[in-house]
Parts: C-alpha cells; sequence; structure tokens
C-alpha cells in the first residue's frame, strides 16, 4: 500500500493509502513521525500508524476537556468516543489516570459538594447524578455518608427561590409537596421544612 500525506486546512495533515483517505493527523504528530510520499507499507505498519494517530487525538482531547472542567472516566470516554475509537480512548484515559488528571472518587466529592450546597439537591437527586456519571456504588455512598446534609434547609431554599408565590395559591401547598417529593425529598422532610418555615413566621 502506497502512502501520501496532503495538507489540509489550518495544522491539518490528510494521509491516504492508495489515494484512498484514510485519516487526518496535524502537523506537529506529522512532523515527529513523518514518513516520505510514496512509500510502500505493509497491513502491520499502517495498523499501527493508525492506532498512534488516534491515541495522539485521545491524548489531546483529554487535556482540551480536562482544561475546560473535570469529568467523571465514563463521561470523558463517552466525548472520545465521538472522535476516536475505544482502544485509543481507553489508552489516554489510563494515562491521565496514571498522571493524577483523572479520578473519578476525586469528581464525584466535588460534584457532589456543588449539587449539595449549589443546587440544594436531595440526597436522591444526587445519587442518581452520581450514578449517571458512572460513579461507582461504593464511592457513592461513601460520599453520601460524608455530606451531612440538612435536607429541611434545602427545601427552604428550593421554596425560597421557586415556590414561594405558588404557596398563595389554591392548593398550592400540595402542589409544592408534590413538586419536593419528584425532586427526592421525602414526606418528612418536607414537613419538617415547612414546621420551620411557619415557626419563623410566629
Amino acid at each position: 500500500m502506497i502512502l501520501k500525506s496532503q495538507k489540509g486546512r489550518g495544522r491539518k495533515i490528510h494521509l491516504l493509502l492508495d489515494d484512498e483517505y484514510r485519516v487526518t493527523t496535524d502537523v506537529d504528530f506529522w512532523a515527529e513521525n513523518y514518513i516520505p510520499d510514496g512509500t510502500d507499507v505493509d497491513d502491520d505498519e499502517w495498523e499501527a500508524l493508525f492506532i498512534k494517530i488516534n491515541y495522539r487525538k485521545a491524548f489531546n482531547k483529554c487535556a482540551d476537556l480536562l482544561s475546560r472542567r473535570s469529568h467523571s472516566v465514563k463521561e470523558l470516554k463517552e466525548k472520545l468516543l465521538r472522535t476516536v475509537d475505544a482502544k485509543s480512548a481507553d489508552m489516554a484515559i489510563e494515562k491521565y489516570i496514571e498522571l493524577g488528571y483523572l479520578d473519578d472518587e476525586e469528581f464525584a466529592r466535588n460534584y457532589a459538594e456543588h449539587l449539595f450546597k449549589n443546587k440544594s439537591y436531595s440526597v436522591y437527586q444526587v445519587k442518581q447524578e452520581l450514578f449517571k456519571k458512572g460513579i461507582d456504588a461504593r464511592i457513592i455512598s461513601e460520599i453520601i455518608e460524608e455530606n451531612e446534609v440538612d435536607s429541611a434547609e434545602s427545601i427552604i431554599k428550593i421554596i425560597n427561590k421557586l415556590y414561594i408565590s405558588k404557596l398563595k395559591a389554591e392548593d398550592g401547598k400540595d402542589k409544592v409537596i408534590a413538586a419536593l417529593m419528584r425532586r427526592g425529598f421525602s414526606y418528612s422532610e418536607i414537613k419538617e421544612a415547612f414546621k420551620r418555615i411557619e415557626d419563623e413566621q410566629i
């Protein structure tokens, strides 16, 4: 198979085998791994080059995504799979775990704290959010235990922010209670929150 390269837009380099497009890399990678046009490569040589190209893509994409915000392993891999193969994604993820830039436990702890403090989420909601991020059940349990959440206080914050006007409407309290239960709060937690609100009004 005859390998050729073509300059693309910006910093892109397109690689062709027997004049058929196969993959795109960048000028930095090609400068480090340059192969002269017209070189005859076999299947093993091409496979090794292809894996190397996709690993570099995955590695660079990880750097870009993690520079914007922290991610769980699951959500990072889901984003990588939009542009690279699973093997390259796994290789890049393992490298970032090894380097200490990717840690599900640390991510989960910070994310849970954000949801509890800034979003006033219920324990149920936080568990669900962490589960969706692919966090292990053991880690979720440990983090929930670590957080001493005042659910009634969270409910009061939500009521003041979203539902205070609805309480004045007919059947307003029942509708607010239903809405809070849909958020994962228990009836006893909601009852305690309303008791505190009433005590403050006395």
